[in-house]
């Protein structure tokens, strides 16, 4: 018996035409900042959605052809005046019975159209600025939502890559390096050249650009100013590389430049911003079989995961990160995943379990260095190793011990790392006043603030906040006040 038409279509894969349309009303805002705006137009109008990064790429794709009614009416909202139609959408008639077959008919109008038009950020903004809101766990279903399924690696690739939502430090940070791998962007976009060992060598270099500012700086300058090379080196990896080599050299640097950013956005307080990050990053790493870029960002997962207060995903996230380093030879690696683990643990107030992973974590760092180790680790030594487990003892409530740990980072660190001195430091105060000796608190949180006029870090002021509300029954004792004053006059961010 014939098959029907309409299983014919089903079993035949259907070529995904890029939303250009939506991409343009997205203008020069990156995936990971216009789902956050999508996210506050539904709490606007009551609606839940729970939009990501990963969302907004699927749909510029082309791969979500008609969204699902809850997201119909959020967009509706944020683009008052037009229709799916306007917004790059089929028409949902078009996705049921005959209307779907002859929508899949008709000609391509431009199919040499690329993923990213020349002028496509040229668009003028829409009224919603990017606001980081609270993800929300329930998106509500609906079965004429159009996830077409396409398993070839090229359109995961795609989706991994052009799906986005990460940017670097803007061209005035990272200086000759921002503008070259802007040029080779360009070059991408327009006369579709594969990429070679020059760019690959960019982007290696952006991610240590970055990861120096950071530990010198803090990251709440930097996010607030990043912008493009991620986008570029999306654009050269959907080029594609002449030798294989190149490639992989192109899908780890843009794995780790998302986690850097990811890390600037965590660093900052944008939890939701570093979740999506984070996710790409993995979504990368499993694309290319990469198990250290996998084992990175389940890392980074895991920390974020304990700070936004779910520790049990925390601990899976670490021993995910385990699992992914094992091969790898690194002792280094996986004492600094066992710290997570630990982290995760003293979260859910299992001591033993956290006594456990923090034994493991000081037994494998004292194997010590390998060339194994990731060069991301540059940061993790004596003092880390103190101050993770100075969080474990705070987070357990054992103040006198925590503080005994942070002691110990304050001196240990190299204070060319002034972001972790600062932060160290801060630790040291909060758990000093915990512990009951608020003059020593205060002393150490003064010398906090001397550091912050070259330190920005949301992390390092929430800790201060933290302490200073502890001390406020102590402002007699000696230097709260002036500890007090001091952070009182501090100017409160925006």
């Amino acid at each position: 018996m014939a098959s029907s038409p309409m299983t014919s279509s089903s079993q035949s894969p259907r070529p995904t035409r890029p939303n250009l349309a939506f991409r343009r009303l997205r203008g020069q805002r990156s995936p990971g900042e216009f789902a956050a705006a999508v996210r506050r137009a539904a709490r606007e109008i009551d609606e839940q959605v729970s939009c990501d990064a990963r969302y907004i790429g699927r749909v510029e794709a082309g791969e979500i052809r008609c969204p699902n009614y809850a997201y119909e009416r959020v967009f509706l909202h944020m683009f008052p005046g037009r229709t799916l139609t306007d917004l790059g959408f089929v028409p949902r008639s078009a996705v049921r019975g005959r209307g779907a077959r002859a929508f899949e008919e008709a000609p391509d109008p431009h199919p040499t159209s690329p993923m990213y038009a020349p002028h496509e950020t040229d668009g003028a903004y829409e009224p919603y600025d990017t606001t980081y809101g609270t993800h929300e766990p329930n998106d509500r279903y609906d079965p004429h939502e159009i996830d077409d399924q396409n398993h070839e690696e090229s359109d995961v690739q795609r989706r991994a890559f052009m799906s986005g939502g990460t940017a670097t430090v803007a061209a005035a940070s990272l200086g000759p390096i921002g503008l070259a791998f802007s040029g080779a962007a360009v070059a991408a976009d327009r006369s579709v050249r594969r990429a070679g060992e020059a760019e690959a060598g960019a982007l290696e270099e952006a991610v240590r650009k970055i990861r120096l500012l950071d530990d010198r700086h803090g990251a709440d300058g930097l996010y607030r100013r990043a912008s493009a090379p991620l986008r570029a080196a999306y654009a050269l990896l959907d080029a594609g590389a002449a030798r294989q080599a190149t490639a992989e050299r192109l899908h780890t640097g843009a794995g780790e430049l998302a986690i850097s950013v990811g890390w600037l956005a965590h660093d900052s307080g944008r939890f939701e911003d570093a979740r999506s990050h984070y996710a790409e990053a993995l979504a990368t790493a499993r694309v290319a079989g990469d198990p250290a870029l996998e084992a990175h960002a389940f890392c980074n997962t895991s920390f974020l995961a304990r700070d936004a207060g779910r520790p049990r995903e925390a601990v899976r996230a670490a021993q995910a990160a385990q699992f992914a380093a094992r091969p790898l030879g690194s002792a280094r690696l996986l004492s600094l995943l066992s710290l997570r683990e630990a982290g995760g643990w003293a979260g859910l107030a299992d001591r033993r379990g956290c006594e456990q992973a923090l034994t493991r974590a000081q037994a494998l760092y004292g194997r010590g260095p390998c060339d194994a180790d990731p060069e991301w680790m540059s940061f993790y030594g004596d003092a880390e190793l103190a101050g993770l487990e100075a969080q474990c003892w705070s987070t357990l409530g054992d103040w006198s011990r925590a503080a005994h740990q942070a002691r110990r980072a304050t001196r240990l660190q190299d204070p060319h790392f002034t972001r972790n001195l600062a932060l160290y430091t801060a630790e040291l105060a909060d758990d000093l006043a915990r512990a009951g000796h608020p003059d020593e608190a205060a002393a150490a949180g003064l010398r906090v603030l001397d550091l912050l006029d070259e330190v920005q870090s949301s992390r390092v002021q929430t800790m201060l906040a933290g302490t200073a509300r502890v001390l406020l029954p102590h402002r007699r004792a000696s230097g709260v006040s002036d500890f007090l004053e001091r952070h009182g006059a501090l100017p409160r961010p925006a």
